[in-house]
């Protein structure tokens, strides 16, 4: 259940350090690149937190 709480930390627990324009990655603005980040790691979250609970016969 632990790995639920990535998508919390990299949404809004980091926000304040990433909001940043001037460093661009791959063509696209920090704050943009770190969103679409973000938001493709939160199905691998949910999917190893999925994982750990059916090892443990929770699911």
């Amino acid at each position: 259940m632990l790995w639920l709480s990535v998508p919390y930390v990299l949404y809004l627990g980091v926000l304040p350090l990433v909001n940043r324009v001037t460093p661009t990655v791959l063509g696209l603005p920090f704050l943009f690149f770190w969103m679409l980040l973000a938001t493709l790691l939160t199905p691998v979250a949910v999917w190893l937190a999925r994982r750990g609970d059916r090892k443990r016969g929770r699911a």
